[in-house]
């Protein structure tokens, strides 16, 4: 990634939660972000409003 960026994005996502969330706020360390899309997307389709969401040509 680009240098600084996790610094960056911590310091401006710790800035947009409410005080009490603040200490728990944590950003993934580089071995656990190669596979952070393939997780989100999985809890994504895991949900069951997941079909509600597709988009198709037809």
């Amino acid at each position: 990634m680009y240098p600084g960026i996790a610094d960056r994005m911590q310091k401006e996502i710790t800035a947009w939660l409410p005080p009490p969330s603040r200490s728990r706020s944590s950003l993934p360390q580089k071995k656990e972000r190669k596979y952070s899309v393939f997780f989100g997307g999985s809890i994504l389709a895991s949900l069951s409003t997941f079909q509600q969401m597709w988009i198709s040509f037809f």
